[in-house]
């Protein structure tokens, strides 16, 4: 009979029960299907008291018979905070103006945002301090894992490089939007197609080649990325032994990245996978308790 191996715990709570969420309510809205940011949410909505209800395409008139604006309404009178993952920004935004509660982006066509707090957060357990550090994100430009990394790179004050081949660069008004957070931290943006540019780098992060609802374009996709996977080739281009890999997951591994990398010692992609529920837990305790702690 085999053994079995606990998974590493990075992080605990001592023991101390806290149930800072008992008799609220939290509305978990979900067009694409998820692993880690369902898990993230629910669990740390549940471990603290709170009653989290999930609610998919087939459980709800998203839109379809009811308006987005009236299930907004509906939900912001019986829920104590929203959760949306799905296709469009504007449905997110939507569900923020007329619900008139907290509601939580956990993932857009557009942007990213709970992912990349707990990207940090695991450049911060690596590096200590994230200011001045430099982040690469190797593969498609556009999608919105590397959006929303320009965003919050820019704001701390992160060296962020995107290097994708051209015709997958970031539009120019996601450029225009990060320029002045840029300027006030401190921050260096690169756009670039060569793979030099990541000497130096403390971490390498990918996402998948072809984005949920772009699995059409995965063909063209694979022939533009190929030359882009990070592999331990590229890892080692950095220079930097100490250099972490990073990747939101899932992972489609000999694809934009290979087996060894992912799950060689300079990955850290379960670590962060794990730190999507603690600052997940963080973001709902600052905006429905008014604290982080």
């Amino acid at each position: 009979m085999g053994t079995f191996k606990k998974s590493k715990k990075v992080k605990n709570s001592g023991g101390k029960v806290h149930l800072r969420f008992t008799g609220k309510t939290l509305a978990l809205l979900f067009e694409k299907r998820s692993t880690r940011t369902r898990c993230a949410f629910e669990t740390a909505f549940g471990e603290e008291g709170g009653h989290p209800v999930f609610l998919s395409t087939q459980d709800i008139q998203l839109g379809v018979k009811e308006s987005l604006e009236d299930t907004a309404r509906v939900l912001g009178r019986m829920f104590t905070a929203i959760q949306f993952r799905g296709f469009k920004q504007s449905a997110v935004e939507t569900l923020a103006k007329y619900s008139g509660i907290p509601v939580f982006n956990g993932l857009t066509d557009d942007y990213h945002p709970t992912q990349v707090l707990a990207d940090i957060q695991t450049l911060e357990e690596n590096f200590g301090d994230s200011w001045g550090k430099k982040l690469c994100f190797v593969g498609d430009g556009r999608n919105n894992v590397a959006r929303s990394l320009m965003v919050i790179c820019s704001k701390l004050g992160i060296n962020f490089s995107v290097i994708t081949p051209g015709s997958l660069n970031p539009d120019k008004v996601l450029l225009d939007k990060c320029k002045p957070f840029a300027e006030a931290t401190g921050a260096k943006i690169t756009v670039t197609s060569d793979l030099a540019e990541v000497k130096g780098a403390d971490a390498l992060y990918t996402d998948v080649w072809a984005s949920m609802g772009e699995e059409a374009k995965k063909e063209e996709r694979a022939r533009l990325l190929k030359p882009f996977q990070v592999n331990q080739a590229l890892m080692d281009k950095t220079g930097r032994k100490d250099c972490i890999f990073l990747h939101c997951l899932p992972a489609v591994k000999g694809e934009e990245v290979t087996k060894d990398v992912i799950d060689g010692p300079q990955s850290r992609a379960w670590d962060e996978a794990e730190n999507r529920k603690h600052t997940i837990k963080a973001i709902m305790l600052a905006a429905i308790n008014g604290t982080a702690d």
